[in-house]
Formats: structure tokens, C-alpha cells, sequence
């Protein structure tokens, strides 16, 4: 047998093709579109995919104010932040949070389903969300993908 036909692929820099996609999370559940998000920004979609590597597109999110939770999630999912200092425990119900700062809800979670490590830190630098229909990637002329 011939064993050079066992070697791992790992796609090189040069191979490596980077597109914009326009996401539109409007009237859509959370979930949903932070692991399409997620998936986009991890290049799983593609047949070049490396879990080592940034092989993921860079994805725009519009309309991130009027995506959708099920249920009571509005008044029950509570965002949790702490500094270090004691008693300085902060809770935030989703719905503050959509009224307030509707990007960071679909940030923590797409940040979620990422990979807890570097690789995850560098994915995240190639989202970027908007709460309103206008964004300010228009010269990278984003492909609208549907979810």
C-alpha cells in the first residue's frame, strides 16, 4: 500500500478563501441564528474546513433587535456578569438587555458556541452586529445568506 494516499489535508493560507455574508436576524429565534453564525464563522460549510485554522467567512448581522426567544425566555434568561469584587453579582433579564444593547445578546450568544480558546477569541473578531436594517460593510459587498 501506498501511504502518501493517508495523509491529512490542511489547507494552506493561500487556499483559504475568505467571503462576506450578510445575515438577517429579523423575526428569527436566537439559537437559531447564533449557530448558523457560529458555523459560518468557522468555515464548517466548507469542503476546505480545518478545525485548526480560520477557514469561516466574515459574517455581518443586521436587525439583531428583533430576533425572537420561545416561550418566557424574556422575562426568565437572565445575563450574568461579576468583576471580582465581592457582591458585585449583575443580572440582566433578556429583555432589558434587547432594549438596551440587542448586539451583545446575539454576540454571548454566538461566543457560546465557539471553541473556548484562542481560535475562538480570533473567530470573533470576524462578526460584526448591527441592531438596526443599515450596516457599514457596504463596499465589502456582503452575500445575503437565508437562514
Amino acid at each position: 500500500m501506498d501511504t502518501n494516499s493517508y495523509k491529512t489535508y490542511s489547507p494552506k493560507p493561500s487556499d483559504i478563501e475568505k467571503n462576506w455574508v450578510l445575515v438577517d436576524a429579523e423575526d428569527q429565534a436566537l439559537g437559531r441564528v447564533a449557530s448558523k453564525v457560529a458555523s459560518l464563522l468557522r468555515g464548517k460549510h466548507k469542503p476546505n474546513f480545518a478545525p485548526h485554522m480560520d477557514t469561516g467567512d466574515n459574517v455581518v448581522v443586521i436587525n439583531a433587535s428583533k430576533v425572537t426567544l420561545s416561550g418566557n425566555k424574556l422575562q426568565q434568561k437572565e445575563y450574568f456578569r461579576y468583576s471580582g469584587y465581592p457582591g458585585s453579582e449583575r443580572f440582566t433579564s433578556a429583555e432589558e438587555m434587547l432594549d438596551h444593547n440587542p448586539e451583545l445578546v446575539i454576540e454571548k450568544a454566538v461566543k457560546g458556541m465557539l471553541p473556548k480558546n484562542k481560535m475562538g477569541d480570533k473567530l470573533m473578531t470576524n462578526i460584526r452586529i448591527y441592531a438596526g436594517p443599515v450596516h457599514e460593510q457596504e463596499a465589502q459587498q456582503p452575500k445575503k445568506i437565508e437562514l
